[in-house]
């Protein structure tokens, strides 16, 4: 069977202030003059691939470069990687919004991508003429649409406003509509990027148990870009990671997702155990944006070693954009296997309004409490019953050491996700 997507040395180049910057006869010769032949890159599982990512010119550089792959049908597919690691480029070459530098991706198949709001619908037409319009772009008859149409309708939840110009649609019912259209039209190839970050917990549940129909009842492939491990774990059956704008890892999900936690990228600081983000970089919504997630030891110094009797502390640094209310931070941890350890939430910070400006929350994890093993955080903001202000994401992972003594005549790890230090009280009955 022929794969459905292959992708054979694909390369892309930008120029940073190329439009309206450049002279007519500089135009004429990069549209019109002689390709730079560009030798393909040397492929490694093992080792990171260091990020030179600056072009033939000044002032240019490559977004993708020499990647190469081959998936087959019904496959789904996770791609990961930091912010500008190449993952949205890679799905817009896919898409055919955006033409390669060099190389060649070939798809078998009519593919609908789902990559930001705001994209695929026409803002002036209604819902229900955006359905037909996309399922005609696909090549699908008015009767092949039709018959799908109260399908699409009621998966997105949007009966109400059908006939509303999908302008004046909220960003969550947009990327509903949307998602039920590119779904329930039957692509060949799905490809979805972070946009269904957007909207309620409960429609995203939903979403992701459809990808997996489409996958595993209809054949269909599906690209899924996403910062939800726990997701992809569940979701798909490989995986393939970007660093830089290289392909350095694909592969099972799991080993995957463990090479990403541990890279170190471009925009996270040089010391083991935070990340600290540089403004576009940073995981962002209308109202909040992150600046920092940090481990750190009883002294407060950040690292990802820990001994299972010291406290660990998780402190986020965030900076509220729009004055919000009834937010909180969820933090998860999770093991490499994707089974959650636990949970915990600031039930009080809800109940709180802040302001414009730069805050700091912490949570403190008792000495005596995890078990020796790895362990991912995974964090979230949401405004409960409503809405998230960021999604679910999994940022740093950390390993806990030294359950027991040497002495200890059960030496090999506990068994559980956690080893919590309880009290035991001995008594002697009497007979």
């Amino acid at each position: 069977m022929k794969p459905v997507v292959e992708v054979e040395n694909l390369s892309k180049l930008y120029r940073l202030g190329a439009i309206g910057a450049s002279s007519l006869r500089e135009t004429v010769e990069r549209v019109f003059g002689k390709k730079k032949q560009v030798a393909p890159a040397q492929f490694t599982k093992d080792k990171p691939i260091a990020d030179d990512r600056r072009g033939p010119e000044p002032n240019s550089f490559w977004a993708l470069k020499d990647v190469s792959f081959s998936i087959q049908p019904g496959e789904v597919v996770g791609i990961l990687g930091r912010n500008g690691a190449g993952k949205s480029t890679l799905l817009k070459i896919l898409s055919r919004i955006t033409e390669p530098t060099s190389g060649r991706a070939t798809l078998r198949g009519r593919v609908v991508s789902l990559l930001e709001v705001g994209t695929g619908f026409h803002p002036e037409l209604t819902g229900r003429e955006n359905i037909f319009l996309n399922g005609a772009i696909m090549g699908m008859k008015r009767t092949e649409i039709a018959a799908k149409f109260d399908e699409i309708v009621e998966f997105a939840e949007v009966g109400k406003f059908l006939d509303t110009p999908v302008k004046r649609y909220s960003s969550g019912m947009y990327v509903r509509l949307a998602f039920a259209v590119a779904a329930h039209l039957e692509p060949e190839i799905l490809l979805i990027d972070e946009v269904l970050a957007v909207g309620d917990a409960g429609f995203q549940k939903k979403c992701l148990g459809k990808m997996d129909e489409v996958a595993t009842k209809h054949g269909r492939t599906v690209f899924f870009v996403s910062h939800n491990m726990g997701a992809v774990r569940s979701l798909c059956e490989h995986a393939i990671l970007f660093e830089g704008g290289r392909l350095v890892m694909t592969g099972n999900p799991g080993d995957v997702i463990s090479r990403y936690l541990s890279a170190t990228s471009p925009q996270d600081s040089d010391v083991e155990g935070q990340i600290i983000w540089n403004g576009k970089d940073a995981p962002t919504s209308h109202d909040l944006k992150l600046r920092s997630i940090r481990l750190l030891n009883g002294l407060g110094v950040p690292q990802t070693t820990f001994e299972s009797d010291k406290p660990i502390t998780v402190e986020v640094e965030y900076e509220v954009l729009e004055r919000i209310r009834g937010a909180r931070f969820c933090l998860l941890l999770l093991t490499q296997e994707g089974e959650v350890a636990f949970s915990a939430t600031d039930h009080m910070f809800q109940q709180e309004t802040q302001n414009p400006g730069v805050y700091k929350t912490a949570c403190l994890l008792p000495g005596g409490l995890l078990n020796r093993r790895q362990y991912i955080v995974h964090l979230q903001c949401d405004i409960p019953g409503e809405r998230y202000v960021l999604p679910a994401a999994e940022y740093l992972s950390f390993t806990v050491s030294g359950i027991g003594n040497q002495s200890s005549t059960f030496p090999e790890p506990w068994p559980g996700v956690v080893c919590p230090r309880v009290s035991w009280k001995v008594e002697e009955l009497k007979s």
